[in-house]
Protein backbone atom coordinates (compact mmCIF):
# COMPACT_ATOMS: atom_id res chain seq x y z
CA UNK A 1 0.00 0.00 0.00
CA UNK A 2 1.69 2.84 -1.25
CA UNK A 3 0.37 6.33 1.18
CA UNK A 4 0.93 9.41 0.38
CA UNK A 5 1.58 12.23 2.94
CA UNK A 6 0.00 15.56 1.24
CA UNK A 7 0.02 19.22 2.88
CA UNK A 8 -3.86 20.47 2.05
CA UNK A 9 -3.77 24.44 2.47
CA UNK A 10 -7.52 25.77 1.15
CA UNK A 11 -6.62 29.08 1.78
CA UNK A 12 -9.33 31.79 0.85
CA UNK A 13 -12.61 32.41 -0.86
CA UNK A 14 -13.94 29.26 -3.12
CA UNK A 15 -10.34 27.16 -1.90
CA UNK A 16 -12.07 26.24 0.77
CA UNK A 17 -14.96 24.90 -0.47
CA UNK A 18 -13.37 23.00 -3.70
CA UNK A 19 -10.29 21.44 -1.60
CA UNK A 20 -12.60 19.52 0.80
CA UNK A 21 -14.40 18.27 -2.47
CA UNK A 22 -11.01 17.51 -4.59
CA UNK A 23 -10.00 15.44 -1.39
CA UNK A 24 -13.06 13.45 -1.35
CA UNK A 25 -12.64 12.59 -5.24
CA UNK A 26 -9.03 11.61 -4.37
CA UNK A 27 -9.83 9.49 -1.72
CA UNK A 28 -12.57 7.85 -4.01
CA UNK A 29 -9.71 7.16 -6.66
CA UNK A 30 -7.55 5.63 -4.10
CA UNK A 31 -11.06 3.86 -3.20
CA UNK A 32 -11.21 2.15 -6.47
CA UNK A 33 -7.54 1.46 -7.03
CA UNK A 34 -7.03 -0.08 -3.83
CA UNK A 35 -3.11 -0.11 -3.43
CA UNK A 36 -2.63 3.66 -2.32
CA UNK A 37 -4.20 6.12 0.28
CA UNK A 38 -3.94 9.56 0.90
CA UNK A 39 -3.75 11.34 4.00
CA UNK A 40 -4.26 15.24 3.83
CA UNK A 41 -2.85 17.53 6.59
CA UNK A 42 -4.87 20.61 6.55
CA UNK A 43 -3.18 24.41 7.38
CA UNK A 44 -5.17 27.34 7.89
CA UNK A 45 -2.89 29.63 6.10
CA UNK A 46 -4.99 32.33 4.10
CA UNK A 47 -5.66 35.92 4.17
CA UNK A 48 -7.80 35.30 7.79
CA UNK A 49 -4.60 33.81 9.32
CA UNK A 50 -3.18 37.18 8.18
CA UNK A 51 -5.68 39.30 9.97
CA UNK A 52 -5.17 37.27 13.22
CA UNK A 53 -1.62 36.93 13.15
CA UNK A 54 0.24 39.92 11.03
CA UNK A 55 1.37 36.53 8.51
CA UNK A 56 0.31 34.65 5.60
CA UNK A 57 2.27 31.44 7.87
CA UNK A 58 3.93 31.83 10.46
CA UNK A 59 8.06 31.93 10.80
CA UNK A 60 8.67 28.08 10.48
CA UNK A 61 5.61 27.28 8.00
CA UNK A 62 8.19 25.89 5.07
CA UNK A 63 9.83 23.91 7.45
CA UNK A 64 6.32 22.45 8.64
CA UNK A 65 5.60 21.74 4.64
CA UNK A 66 8.99 20.13 3.55
CA UNK A 67 8.06 16.94 4.47
CA UNK A 68 5.42 16.32 2.40
CA UNK A 69 5.18 14.58 -0.48
CA UNK A 70 3.54 17.68 -2.22
CA UNK A 71 1.30 20.07 -1.39
CA UNK A 72 -2.56 21.03 -2.22
CA UNK A 73 -3.67 24.17 -2.72
CA UNK A 74 -6.98 26.11 -2.96
CA UNK A 75 -6.66 29.80 -3.73
CA UNK A 76 -4.85 32.46 -2.03
CA UNK A 77 -6.43 36.31 -2.08
CA UNK A 78 -8.39 38.18 -0.68
CA UNK A 79 -8.09 42.68 -1.67
CA UNK A 80 -11.02 43.26 0.86
CA UNK A 81 -9.04 41.72 3.55
CA UNK A 82 -5.37 41.96 2.87
CA UNK A 83 -3.80 43.56 -0.69
CA UNK A 84 -2.65 41.26 -2.75
CA UNK A 85 1.08 41.51 -3.09
CA UNK A 86 1.06 41.10 0.50
CA UNK A 87 -1.09 37.74 0.34
CA UNK A 88 0.49 36.32 -2.61
CA UNK A 89 3.95 37.12 -1.81
CA UNK A 90 3.79 36.12 1.70
CA UNK A 91 2.47 32.73 0.89
CA UNK A 92 2.22 31.21 -2.93
CA UNK A 93 5.08 32.91 -4.03
CA UNK A 94 7.19 32.43 -0.81
CA UNK A 95 6.43 28.56 -1.40
CA UNK A 96 7.24 28.65 -5.62
CA UNK A 97 10.53 30.10 -4.87
CA UNK A 98 11.70 28.52 -1.40
CA UNK A 99 11.12 25.22 -2.67
CA UNK A 100 12.47 26.03 -6.18
CA UNK A 101 9.30 24.86 -7.58
CA UNK A 102 11.06 25.77 -11.13
CA UNK A 103 8.45 24.97 -13.59
CA UNK A 104 4.90 25.93 -13.86
CA UNK A 105 2.89 23.17 -15.97
CA UNK A 106 -0.93 24.18 -17.87
CA UNK A 107 -2.58 22.11 -19.79
CA UNK A 108 -5.86 23.57 -21.58
CA UNK A 109 -7.75 20.77 -23.05
CA UNK A 110 -11.35 20.87 -24.93
CA UNK A 111 -13.31 18.92 -22.73
CA UNK A 112 -16.58 16.92 -23.96
CA UNK A 113 -19.52 18.77 -23.27
CA UNK A 114 -18.16 22.20 -22.36
CA UNK A 115 -18.90 25.09 -24.82
CA UNK A 116 -15.75 27.05 -25.86
CA UNK A 117 -16.50 30.43 -26.97
CA UNK A 118 -14.33 29.63 -30.20
CA UNK A 119 -16.84 28.73 -32.97
CA UNK A 120 -14.80 26.11 -34.46
CA UNK A 121 -12.12 24.90 -31.35
CA UNK A 122 -11.77 21.77 -32.88
CA UNK A 123 -10.03 19.00 -30.39
CA UNK A 124 -7.32 20.83 -28.67
CA UNK A 125 -5.08 19.39 -26.41
CA UNK A 126 -1.95 21.64 -25.12
CA UNK A 127 0.44 22.21 -22.57
CA UNK A 128 1.81 25.05 -21.44
CA UNK A 129 5.44 24.73 -19.30
CA UNK A 130 6.31 28.31 -18.10
CA UNK A 131 9.47 28.89 -16.06
CA UNK A 132 8.35 29.90 -12.67
CA UNK A 133 11.31 31.63 -10.97
CA UNK A 134 13.03 34.47 -13.04
CA UNK A 135 12.66 35.88 -16.10
CA UNK A 136 10.07 39.19 -15.94
CA UNK A 137 8.96 38.17 -12.67
CA UNK A 138 12.51 39.11 -11.21
CA UNK A 139 12.82 41.15 -7.78
CA UNK A 140 15.52 43.38 -9.35
CA UNK A 141 15.18 46.68 -9.98
CA UNK A 142 13.75 49.81 -8.07
CA UNK A 143 12.15 53.33 -8.46
CA UNK A 144 14.08 56.40 -7.36
CA UNK A 145 13.26 60.26 -7.68
CA UNK A 146 9.86 61.31 -7.22
CA UNK A 147 7.04 63.15 -8.54
CA UNK A 148 7.72 64.34 -11.96
CA UNK A 149 11.83 62.99 -11.87
CA UNK A 150 10.79 59.32 -11.09
CA UNK A 151 11.72 56.31 -12.22
CA UNK A 152 10.92 52.55 -12.37
CA UNK A 153 12.78 49.81 -13.76
CA UNK A 154 11.94 46.35 -13.66
CA UNK A 155 14.73 44.21 -14.72
CA UNK A 156 13.62 40.58 -16.38
CA UNK A 157 16.93 37.65 -15.59
CA UNK A 158 17.45 34.75 -17.93
CA UNK A 159 19.93 32.12 -16.75
CA UNK A 160 21.37 29.86 -19.09
CA UNK A 161 20.70 27.24 -16.58
CA UNK A 162 16.84 28.09 -15.85
CA UNK A 163 16.35 28.77 -19.28
CA UNK A 164 18.00 25.26 -20.43
CA UNK A 165 16.20 23.90 -17.85
CA UNK A 166 12.42 24.93 -18.66
CA UNK A 167 12.84 24.18 -22.07
CA UNK A 168 14.64 20.84 -21.34
CA UNK A 169 11.15 19.61 -19.18
CA UNK A 170 8.99 20.96 -21.99
CA UNK A 171 11.26 18.18 -24.57
CA UNK A 172 11.03 15.84 -22.29
CA UNK A 173 6.74 16.40 -21.59
CA UNK A 174 6.61 16.33 -25.57
CA UNK A 175 8.11 13.16 -25.98
CA UNK A 176 5.30 11.49 -24.50
CA UNK A 177 3.06 13.64 -26.18
CA UNK A 178 2.90 14.31 -29.84
CA UNK A 179 6.52 15.11 -30.02
CA UNK A 180 5.49 19.19 -30.90
CA UNK A 181 7.37 22.00 -29.21
CA UNK A 182 6.72 25.81 -29.20
CA UNK A 183 8.65 28.15 -28.23
CA UNK A 184 7.19 31.99 -27.11
CA UNK A 185 9.46 34.28 -27.78
CA UNK A 186 9.76 38.61 -29.09
CA UNK A 187 13.09 38.76 -30.38
CA UNK A 188 12.25 41.15 -32.89
CA UNK A 189 11.55 43.46 -29.70
CA UNK A 190 13.09 42.68 -26.36
CA UNK A 191 16.40 42.28 -27.90
CA UNK A 192 18.91 41.02 -25.57
CA UNK A 193 16.56 38.41 -23.45
CA UNK A 194 14.51 36.81 -26.23
CA UNK A 195 17.51 36.10 -28.72
CA UNK A 196 19.34 34.71 -25.74
CA UNK A 197 15.88 32.38 -25.36
CA UNK A 198 15.93 31.51 -28.88
CA UNK A 199 19.67 30.56 -29.11
CA UNK A 200 19.41 28.65 -26.31
CA UNK A 201 16.22 26.65 -27.57
CA UNK A 202 17.98 26.15 -30.46
CA UNK A 203 20.69 24.56 -28.81
CA UNK A 204 18.53 22.58 -26.62
CA UNK A 205 16.45 21.37 -29.60
CA UNK A 206 19.40 19.95 -31.18
CA UNK A 207 19.24 16.84 -28.50
CA UNK A 208 16.21 16.22 -29.23
CA UNK A 209 16.17 15.30 -32.83
CA UNK A 210 12.89 13.47 -32.85
CA UNK A 211 10.63 16.42 -32.06
CA UNK A 212 9.20 19.11 -34.53
CA UNK A 213 10.00 23.02 -33.06
CA UNK A 214 8.93 26.12 -34.01
CA UNK A 215 9.16 29.91 -32.35
CA UNK A 216 5.95 31.97 -32.33
CA UNK A 217 6.32 35.52 -31.94
CA UNK A 218 4.40 36.04 -28.42
CA UNK A 219 1.77 38.26 -29.99
CA UNK A 220 1.28 36.08 -33.50
CA UNK A 221 1.25 33.26 -31.07
CA UNK A 222 -1.70 34.62 -28.28
CA UNK A 223 -3.80 35.19 -31.63
CA UNK A 224 -3.09 31.64 -33.32
CA UNK A 225 -4.36 29.82 -29.50
CA UNK A 226 -7.44 31.70 -30.35
CA UNK A 227 -7.50 31.45 -34.39
CA UNK A 228 -5.94 27.56 -34.30
CA UNK A 229 -5.52 25.97 -30.66
CA UNK A 230 -5.80 22.17 -32.13
CA UNK A 231 -2.87 22.89 -33.84
CA UNK A 232 -0.03 23.46 -30.97
CA UNK A 233 1.68 20.59 -28.28
CA UNK A 234 3.73 22.08 -25.81
CA UNK A 235 4.23 25.65 -25.48
CA UNK A 236 7.43 26.61 -23.47
CA UNK A 237 7.03 30.45 -22.49
CA UNK A 238 9.15 32.55 -19.97
CA UNK A 239 7.35 33.39 -16.68
CA UNK A 240 5.06 36.78 -17.99
CA UNK A 241 4.65 34.92 -21.51
CA UNK A 242 3.38 31.52 -19.80
CA UNK A 243 1.47 33.42 -17.70
CA UNK A 244 -0.55 35.64 -20.41
CA UNK A 245 -0.69 31.89 -22.43
CA UNK A 246 -2.16 30.19 -19.76
CA UNK A 247 -5.19 32.59 -19.25
CA UNK A 248 -6.06 32.09 -22.62
CA UNK A 249 -6.12 28.55 -22.60
CA UNK A 250 -8.52 28.83 -19.50
CA UNK A 251 -10.60 30.82 -21.57
CA UNK A 252 -10.65 28.63 -24.50
CA UNK A 253 -11.86 25.75 -22.63
CA UNK A 254 -14.69 27.70 -21.60
CA UNK A 255 -14.07 28.54 -18.25
CA UNK A 256 -11.28 29.67 -15.90
CA UNK A 257 -12.97 27.49 -13.26
CA UNK A 258 -11.74 24.33 -14.94
CA UNK A 259 -8.18 25.39 -15.29
CA UNK A 260 -5.63 23.19 -13.36
CA UNK A 261 -1.70 23.59 -12.73
CA UNK A 262 1.11 22.53 -11.07
CA UNK A 263 4.37 24.18 -9.99
CA UNK A 264 7.08 21.31 -9.84
CA UNK A 265 10.25 20.89 -8.11
CA UNK A 266 12.38 19.45 -10.12
CA UNK A 267 15.80 18.47 -8.13
CA UNK A 268 13.61 16.39 -5.28
CA UNK A 269 14.50 18.17 -2.41
CA UNK A 270 11.11 19.92 -1.61
CA UNK A 271 7.59 19.23 -2.32
CA UNK A 272 6.00 20.32 -6.14
CA UNK A 273 2.96 22.32 -5.29
CA UNK A 274 -0.41 22.00 -7.44
CA UNK A 275 -3.48 24.71 -7.77
CA UNK A 276 -6.17 25.63 -9.63
CA UNK A 277 -5.87 29.06 -11.82
CA UNK A 278 -9.62 30.11 -11.01
CA UNK A 279 -7.93 32.50 -7.77
CA UNK A 280 -10.40 32.77 -4.77
CA UNK A 281 -13.18 34.14 -6.62
CA UNK A 282 -14.50 36.08 -3.28
CA UNK A 283 -17.75 37.19 -5.30
CA UNK A 284 -19.79 33.89 -5.06
CA UNK A 285 -18.25 32.14 -1.51
CA UNK A 286 -20.99 30.12 -0.06
CA UNK A 287 -23.32 29.79 -2.82
CA UNK A 288 -22.42 26.60 -3.86
CA UNK A 289 -21.60 28.06 -7.37
CA UNK A 290 -17.72 27.13 -7.34
CA UNK A 291 -16.83 25.12 -10.21
CA UNK A 292 -14.47 22.02 -8.14
CA UNK A 293 -13.61 20.53 -11.78
CA UNK A 294 -10.00 23.08 -11.65
CA UNK A 295 -9.57 21.60 -8.53
CA UNK A 296 -10.21 18.17 -9.20
CA UNK A 297 -8.32 18.62 -12.67
CA UNK A 298 -5.47 20.11 -10.40
CA UNK A 299 -5.60 16.11 -8.17
CA UNK A 300 -5.17 14.61 -11.55
CA UNK A 301 -1.82 16.55 -12.08
CA UNK A 302 -0.94 15.48 -8.76
CA UNK A 303 -1.48 11.76 -9.72
CA UNK A 304 0.79 12.03 -12.64
CA UNK A 305 3.20 13.96 -10.27
CA UNK A 306 3.27 10.66 -8.17
CA UNK A 307 3.49 8.03 -11.12
CA UNK A 308 -0.01 7.50 -10.77
CA UNK A 309 -0.36 8.80 -14.99
CA UNK A 310 -2.60 5.45 -15.16
CA UNK A 311 -5.31 6.36 -12.43
CA UNK A 312 -4.72 10.35 -13.56
CA UNK A 313 -6.50 9.54 -17.19
CA UNK A 314 -8.89 7.45 -15.07
CA UNK A 315 -9.88 10.43 -13.24
CA UNK A 316 -9.84 12.70 -15.96
CA UNK A 317 -11.98 10.22 -18.28
CA UNK A 318 -14.15 10.60 -15.16
CA UNK A 319 -14.70 14.41 -15.23
CA UNK A 320 -15.21 14.00 -19.31
CA UNK A 321 -18.12 11.74 -18.36
CA UNK A 322 -19.59 14.32 -16.20
CA UNK A 323 -18.99 17.15 -18.72
CA UNK A 324 -20.96 14.98 -21.61
CA UNK A 325 -23.92 14.81 -18.86
CA UNK A 326 -24.12 18.48 -18.46
CA UNK A 327 -23.23 17.83 -15.02
CA UNK A 328 -21.95 21.48 -14.82
CA UNK A 329 -22.24 24.80 -12.50
CA UNK A 330 -23.05 27.81 -13.52
CA UNK A 331 -20.16 29.59 -15.14
CA UNK A 332 -20.29 26.75 -17.62
CA UNK A 333 -24.16 27.33 -18.16
CA UNK A 334 -25.60 24.64 -16.14
CA UNK A 335 -27.83 24.56 -12.86
CA UNK A 336 -25.37 22.31 -10.41
CA UNK A 337 -24.12 23.11 -7.54
CA UNK A 338 -19.95 22.76 -6.21
CA UNK A 339 -21.39 19.39 -4.44
CA UNK A 340 -23.40 17.62 -7.14
CA UNK A 341 -20.82 17.86 -9.44
CA UNK A 342 -18.25 16.05 -7.22
CA UNK A 343 -20.67 13.65 -6.15
CA UNK A 344 -21.15 12.95 -10.27
CA UNK A 345 -17.68 12.53 -10.35
CA UNK A 346 -17.14 10.40 -7.84
CA UNK A 347 -20.12 8.53 -8.90
CA UNK A 348 -18.75 7.94 -12.72
CA UNK A 349 -15.29 6.71 -10.78
CA UNK A 350 -17.07 3.65 -8.84
CA UNK A 351 -19.12 2.77 -11.84
CA UNK A 352 -16.22 2.82 -14.49
CA UNK A 353 -14.41 0.08 -15.34
CA UNK A 354 -11.16 0.20 -13.05
CA UNK A 355 -8.15 0.66 -13.54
Amino acid sequence: MKQFEVASIPGDGIGIEVVPQAERVLKAVADVHGGLAFQFHSFPWSCQYYIEHGVMMPENGLEQLKPFDAIFLGAVGDPNLVPDHISLWGLLIQIRREFEQVINMRPAKRLDGIQSPLQNPKDFDLVVIRENSEGEYSTVGGRIHSKEDEVAIQNAVFTRRGTERVMRYAFEVAAKRKCFVTSATKSNGIVHSMPFWDQVFKEVSEGYPAIKTESQHIDALAAFLVTKPASFDVIVASNLFGDILTDIGAAIMGSIGIAPAANINVNGKYPSMFEPVHGSAPDIVGKGLANPIGQIWTAKMMLDHFGEEELGSFLLDAIERVTRKGIVTADLGGAHSTDEVTTAIIDELYNAPSV
